[in-house]
Formats: C-alpha cells, structure tokens, sequence
C-alpha cells in the first residue's frame, strides 16, 4: 500500500527548490499507483517567465508521455488550481494527494465530484511554507493565482 505522507516528501523537496530559486513554492510530482515516480516539478512561473509553468504541469511533463493516467497519483503541496485540476480531469489522473488547502482551496472538491480520489493531508509544514511565502511576497502570490492588487 502506498503511504500518501511518503509520497508527499518528494513534491515538498521541489517546492523547497522553488522557494531557493526565487519562484513560488509549490511542488509536485506524478506517481504510479505502486508508488514509482515518474515525474517531479515545481512552480517556475517566475523562473521560465511562463504563466503556465506550474508544479503540476511541470510534474506532468517530466512524466512523459502514458496511453492512460488513471493508474497515476498526483501527488502537490497545495491544493491544484482550476488550471492544474483541469488537466488532472483532461488526462483522466485517477487520484490526487494534497499537501494543504488552508492557504488556498483550488479545483479538488470538483475533481472529487467527478470521480478522482481527492487526499487532503493537512500537512503543518506545507502549510508554514505558504504562510511565510504569502506574507513575504502577497505581490507575487496574487499574481500566481490570478487577483489583481
């Protein structure tokens, strides 16, 4: 059995790169559903100059290409926004893991109603990290998820 903690280490270990990097610390990585990674990433919006660099997205395409998702485990430090929830829901990801919701709640209730395993850890340290980013830099948060100043 998978233990959804574990896997969570792997994406934290990239939103900690990010947060080095000068970008926004979001990290995620794609899982089979043994546990085998098959993609990592983390936010790089500010670091590519590219708005759809998310952690997510860039797990995604590090996994390369797969005939079919829905053996896999998204595995993300904070809850995927609309963006990122879409392609979970675009690529049929069967499951979802979840570092925290408290500091932002994207698309994984809708993911949960239409089918994907949603696991919200609660995790203290995911949480920390986001809470000390948006208050260093609520500029750069606000323009990651999209509110004007």
């Amino acid at each position: 059995m998978v233990n959804a903690q574990d896997l969570l280490v792997t994406a934290y270990e990239e939103a900690q790169l990010g947060l080095r990097e000068g970008g926004i610390p979001i990290g995620a990585a794609l899982f089979d559903s043994a546990g085998n990674l098959l993609g990592r990433g983390h936010n790089r919006r500010v670091q590519n100059d590219d708005p759809s660099a998310h952690a997510e997205t860039e797990a995604f395409r590090k996994a390369g290409r797969r005939r079919d998702y829905r053996d896999t485990i998204m595995v993300t430090t904070l809850s995927p926004c609309w963006y990122c929830s879409g392609l979970v829901r675009q690529f049929g990801i069967g499951a979802v893991v979840i570092g925290e919701s408290r500091t932002f709640t994207g698309g994984h209730d809708w993911l949960a109603a239409h089918g994907v395993s949603v696991t919200v850890l609660d995790d203290p340290a995911c949480a920390e990290m986001m809470t000390r980013f948006i208050a260093a830099r609520p500029d750069l948060w606000n323009e990651d998820i999209g509110v004007a100043e």
